[in-house]
């Protein structure tokens, strides 16, 4: 059972204001503030500070809250555990969506027929969504694209795979190695702020001083099939990881565009909150095979 002093504290943290914290609680603002200078007491640090009017964490308060969140997600989990032991496996799990919807399924598939009746839930959703949704205790781990912070979460590798550019077959570009220039007069398709596919081509043009604004004209679509339908149109180029454009490549519907610098591969991770209790659980999924 979750302390309700750590409790209060982690709704605070989500409020930042005392007085809707007490209300989501149904406490009194006074019971709020009582438990939140006993945990300061206990700890012997500030763990909010004002900037004005504005309620922000301080460094140790930053750090507590990660702590607390690591304690709620198990606390629920061993709820859950005790409570519904008959009842089976419960997994919630969150994907970006290359992995969710290109490399996912047979993982999911194999994960059913062993635990028919497990409660077993799967969404779809953009790198910072997902890690909002892991912090907050809405998922048991997230299985993300390109970037996050390792030294805030445990980690598992699932695979590395390759980012390249796709073209219309007819293109201009259809095979060939370009360089960054190369492409800057092009229509580019980018998924929206905060996605994986995103922040890896916001990486590599970095790398050679540019930005998504140095393209002539940027499209952003959030949905990876329109995205390959209008670059079958001829519309313009988009840049993927190769299970996105496994089959149309095969097929021919589609054509590759390389980088000049070099074949670039980035990993695809099992993320989970650093003091996961539950992780072992789930090693059938995590370690396939």
């Amino acid at each position: 059972m979750l302390d309700m002093r750590i409790r209060t504290f982690l709704t605070v943290c989500e409020t930042m204001h005392y007085t809707r914290a007490a209300e989501q609680l149904c406490i009194t603002q006074p019971a709020v503030t009582q438990h939140i200078r006993y945990l300061e007491e206990f700890y012997g640090c500030k763990l909010f500070q004002y900037q004005g009017r504005v309620l922000s964490l301080t460094k140790e308060g930053e750090k507590l809250r990660e702590w607390a969140r690591s304690l709620s997600y198990n606390s629920q989990k061993i709820q859950e555990a005790l409570s519904c032991c008959s009842t089976g496996i419960s997994l919630r799990v969150g994907a970006t969506k290359t992995i969710g919807e290109y490399v996912a399924a047979p993982l999911v598939r194999a994960f059913l027929r062993r635990h028919p009746q497990a409660q077993f839930s799967f969404v779809i959703e953009n790198t910072q969504s997902l890690l909002r949704a892991l912090e907050e205790g809405e998922l048991d781990f997230a299985w993300i694209e390109g970037f996050f912070n390792k030294e805030k979460y445990r980690h598992q590798l699932y695979a590395k795979e390759e980012f390249f550019g796709i073209c219309a077959p007819g293109h201009h570009l259809a095979g060939k190695t370009v360089s960054v220039a190369d492409l800057l007069s092009e229509t580019v398709f980018v998924r929206e702020p905060g996605s994986g596919t995103r922040a890896i081509l916001e990486d590599l043009l970095g790398e050679q001083n540019y930005t998504l604004q140095s393209f002539s004209h940027l499209v952003q679509i959030s949905d990876f099939s329109v995205t390959k339908t209008l670059v079958q149109d001829g519309l313009g180029i988009s840049f993927v990881y190769a299970p996105v454009a496994k089959k149309e490549l095969e097929e021919g519907s589609l054509a590759r565009i390389d980088w000049e610098q070099g074949h670039v591969w980035r990993e695809f991770n099992f993320v989970f909150l650093r003091d996961n209790l539950f992780v072992e659980e789930w090693k059938e999924w995590i370690q396939p095979g």
